[in-house]
């Protein structure tokens, strides 16, 4: 049986993974911040049959990753999904930027994805699929940056640049990272304006992780299989 780990698992993206991963009969571990007050979360585990379990998991938290990681000891995982992310502070400008929040984008957007994967590196290690995914935005292109979102879009570039990073230094252990921009998605971030549903991002997204390995590790691409500029 597939085991995946999602965090940001109670909305949205991490949502629709947990519900699609678990229709085709996988075992899901979903993560979220408040799993007590996640109720359509709960209602996916619920009419599981126990394949989806719900974990507390604050990504900006050392203290949830390191009991994240004691709890899954010695349990292989094949595909690891950092979903969970912010979209930063209002304010965010080229002439009025919240520092603070600046510095809370990048430590859920960038600090806590690389934390998570190497949290959960062995686990990774020992799964059959081996395969980390990061879910990032095509705001984090430096080629395409048009401006505004300053913290969000920086945070984004960074992952990317991290997660190139971990393509290369954990190839050896046969680890394939993908870093997938999910579309603009009608979601709580994304917006009623959004012209993709969570639904189709998601089938996309997992489209492309079942084609991910060793040749096309650390590409960055959307969730149709489009090359993205760095």
């Amino acid at each position: 049986m597939t085991t995946v780990l999602v965090t940001g698992a109670n909305r949205g993206i991490g949502l629709e993974f947990v519900r699609q991963y678990a229709a085709d009969g996988a075992e899901v571990i979903a993560c979220c911040r408040d799993p007590a007050g996640a109720a359509e979360l709960q209602a996916v585990a619920d009419a599981s049959g126990g394949r989806v379990r719900p974990v507390q998991l604050d990504v900006a938290s050392a203290g949830d990753i390191a009991a994240l990681k004691a709890a899954l000891t010695g349990r292989p995982l094949d595909i690891v999904i950092n979903n969970a992310g912010i979209s930063g502070p209002p304010r965010q400008s080229a002439d009025d930027i919240d520092v603070e929040g600046w510095l809370e984008a990048f430590r859920v957007n960038t600090v806590a994805p690389v934390a998570v994967a190497q949290a959960l590196h062995e686990n990774l290690k020992a799964g059959a699929q081996k395969k980390l995914v990061a879910i990032t935005s095509q705001l984090g292109s430096t080629t395409n940056n048009g401006g505004q979102r300053y913290a969000y879009r920086s945070s984004k570039a960074a992952l990317n640049n991290a997660m190139r990073g971990l393509s290369r230094d954990w190839a050896g252990d046969g680890i394939a990272v993908g870093i997938f921009h999910p579309g603009w998605v009608k979601t709580d971030m994304g917006g009623q304006a959004a012209p993709v549903t969570p639904e189709q991002s998601v089938t996309g997204l997992r489209q492309r992780i079942a084609e991910l390995g060793r040749e096309n590790s650390g590409a960055y691409r959307d969730y149709a299989g489009h090359a993205l500029p760095w």
